[in-house]
Formats: structure tokens, C-alpha cells, sequence
């Protein structure tokens, strides 16, 4: 039995992609007979320090209150050296650092270098980390570089969740040595079958994601609301938490297609997936390999997605789904093409699920990885 530690900035309950890959490839490699231990940040004072569940046991590391719900910064604190000193006795035989940006990754980088520790890194990331403000995101710029120098001292070996995060690492001077690609557990989400039940009356059309500016929510509001005065039978779902949530609550009370949901489990997810005809993804924010695609397409929904990161090795022609731009009227006249072809929606849908079953499973990857990664030798 090997012991693998993945570092995390974000872990669960905190949702997001990284979260959701960083969990599936915990359970996967313990389910191999591995044990898993989770290194992340303790945003939230109610989450346990340290956790056993069935799969992993998770080490939650002191963090400070500022942006705490959009980067993770990590205290070098009495308590967080405590933590790392009963890291060292867990006896760790290989770590998975999960992608370079986080204070999380920086401490890992250490260390594994201070315990010898075979390490890699996932790149989740394919253009720097924005809050959508530019003299912040320039600041953010040269943050991410420093950062990065000092981790690629101790870490030699980087991957991405896409091909297209490989490509972005050569903005840092690495090279990648291969993908790991963000998959979906296909045997989890085959007990949702049942839940596939697409309306034949209405169009419903869903957004699964943060509430942040970046992610393109807002131009997907602007382009409903345009459709919804030429076509009667349309609902809008938006389902997810941040900052911005108030703002589209207040602003859309009184439309009544407009569903809006907040924060929702991952079981509700797919639930909600199941009656969704079209999955629509406006990001124009740094993406790896976006999990809620890959949910919608085994889903069977047809999907229409900005390029961000890999997006467009899942939607590779409009056979399995349509690319939009980044602006309200380019995903406007993809949803439309959508409204006005059924025929065209059950085909995009019956492909886009064959695509992410034949090559997007957790099974898959997380053998690779395992097969792939370094461990201490004994």
C-alpha cells in the first residue's frame, strides 16, 4: 500500500472543478488500494482540522478571512508548522500538488523538498487568474510568476487536466510531460439515468457554476432574456453561489423563466442536468477541463461553450456540441440554432455522452496517474 497526499488550495465542500477532480482521484486511487491523505486550506472555521472519511484523510491548514471564498491564502502560523510536522510522520510516498497558483502548492513545494518527496504538479489552468479588475490582475500576473519560480525548484515534473494547460505552462518555461484529464466518475453518475427526462413542451436551459463576472453569467442572462421575446417556451436555470448571486437575484425577481438556485449539492446537479435541454458555458475565465461540460454531455444535454481551456477537446466539431464567442449576441445565436432544430439538440446530446464515456472516465485517468507518478523508494 502507497500513501499519496494531494494538495488542494480548495477542497470539498467548497465547489468548484478543481475540488470535484482532486475528490474523484482520491477515491479512485484508494479504491486501488492506495491510501489518500488531502492537504487543503480550513476557509471555513465550522470544517473540521483534521477529517477521516472512507476514502482520504484530510489535513485543513490555518487560513486567512480575506478573499477566503476566492484564494485561499494559507498562515505559516504555530499551528499550521504543527500540522506539517504530523504531515512528516504519515510516512508519504508520493504527493500530487493541484495546479501552481495557490499558497497550498507553494507550502508543498517545500515540503517535499525539505522530505524527499516524489511530487507532481496538475496544471488546472489555461491563462492567469483574473477578479476581473486590471490593475489586480497585473499585481496578479506578477504574483503567479514569482510564485511559480520558486515552486518549479522543487517540482519537476507538471501536468495538465487538458492539452491546452500544457500549452499555457510554456507561458512559465515548462514543459509538460502529458495530460491527466479531468474525467467524470462514469459508474456514480450512471445511477442518475433515471433522472433524464427532458421536456418535450419546453426548452430548459441551465448555467452550473460560481456567481463571478468572469464566468460569463451575466452576458447568458442578457441573451436569454432577448430569446425569451421570440420564443415562449423557455426557462433559464442558474444554479451556484458568489459574490455576484445578490446582484442577479435582485435584478431578475420579477422574471418568472428565470430560475435562479443558489447554491445546490452535486447530487442536485445532475438531477437538474437530466431535465436541461441545453447546458450553456459563457466562461471567459481560466479553465482546465470544465467538469460541468463533461456532466451535461453524460446527461445528454446538447451544450454550447465558450473555447476556454480544453473545452473545445470535448466540443471538437459541431457534431458533439457548438463553440460560441464571448459576447451576449455570439451566445445568443447558438442557443437560437439550438431552438429552432430538435433534431439537431438529440444528436449534439447522444454524441457529446458517447464522447465522455469512451474518453473522459475516472477509471481511465486515474490508472494513468497512478502508473505514472513517482513514488519513494524503499
Amino acid at each position: 500500500m502507497k500513501t499519496i497526499a494531494i494538495f488542494s488550495g480548495y477542497y470539498l465542500p467548497h465547489l468548484g472543478g478543481v475540488e470535484r477532480y482532486t475528490y474523484n482521484l482520491a477515491k479512485k486511487l484508494n479504491k486501488m488500494g492506495n491510501r489518500l491523505i488531502i492537504v487543503t486550506s480550513r476557509y471555513d472555521k465550522s470544517l473540521k482540522e483534521i477529517e477521516e472519511t472512507e476514502y482520504a484523510k484530510i489535513y485543513r491548514l490555518p487560513t486567512a478571512k480575506i478573499f477566503c471564498e476566492r484564494y485561499p491564502i494559507n498562515i505559516k502560523n504555530k499551528r499550521c508548522k504543527e500540522l506539517f510536522k504530523m504531515l512528516e510522520n504519515e510516512n508519504i510516498d508520493s504527493a500530487i500538488i493541484q495546479t501552481r497558483f495557490w499558497t497550498t502548492s507553494y507550502f508543498a513545494s517545500k515540503f517535499i523538498a525539505k522530505n524527499h518527496i516524489p511530487a507532481c504538479l496538475i496544471e488546472h489552468g489555461s491563462t492567469h487568474f483574473t477578479v476581473n479588475n486590471k490593475i489586480l490582475d497585473k499585481f496578479g500576473e506578477i504574483y503567479e510568476h514569482k510564485l511559480t519560480e520558486s515552486i518549479k525548484k522543487n517540482v519537476k515534473d507538471f501536468y495538465g487536466v487538458s492539452r491546452k494547460c500544457t500549452e499555457w505552462l510554456k507561458h512559465f518555461n515548462i514543459e509538460a510531460r502529458g495530460v491527466f484529464y479531468n474525467s467524470i466518475d462514469i459508474d456514480e453518475v450512471e445511477k442518475y439515468k433515471e433522472y433524464i427526462k427532458k421536456s418535450q413542451d419546453k426548452i430548459i436551459i441551465t448555467y452550473v457554476g460560481r456567481m463571478i463576472e468572469e464566468k460569463g453569467v451575466l452576458k447568458l442572462i442578457e441573451a436569454f432574456k432577448k430569446l425569451e421575446k421570440k420564443y415562449s417556451n423557455l426557462e433559464l436555470n442558474l444554479a451556484g453561489a458568489g459574490p455576484i448571486l445578490e446582484k442577479i437575484e435582485t435584478e431578475n425577481k420579477e422574471e418568472k423563466n428565470i430560475h435562479i438556485l443558489g447554491k445546490v449539492s452535486h447530487d442536485e446537479v445532475l438531477k437538474l442536468l437530466g431535465k436541461t435541454t441545453i447546458f450553456v458555458n459563457p466562461s471567459a475565465f481560466s479553465e482546465g477541463l470544465p467538469t460541468s461540460i463533461l456532466e451535461a454531455g453524460i446527461m445528454n444535454c446538447a451544450v454550447v461553450a465558450t473555447p476556454m481551456g480544453g473545452t473545445t477537446e470535448i466540443i471538437s466539431s459541431d457534431d458533439i456540441g457548438y463553440i460560441c464567442g464571448f459576447e451576449t449576441d455570439e451566445i445568443l445565436e447558438k442557443i437560437e440554432k439550438l431552438i429552432n432544430n430538435k433534431e439537431k439538440i438529440e444528436k449534439l446530446s447522444m454524441n457529446i455522452n458517447q464522447k465522455v464515456k469512451e474518453q473522459f472516465s475516472w477509471d481511465i485517468t486515474a490508472k494513468k496517474i497512478a502508473e505514472t507518478i513517482k513514488y519513494k523508494k524503499q
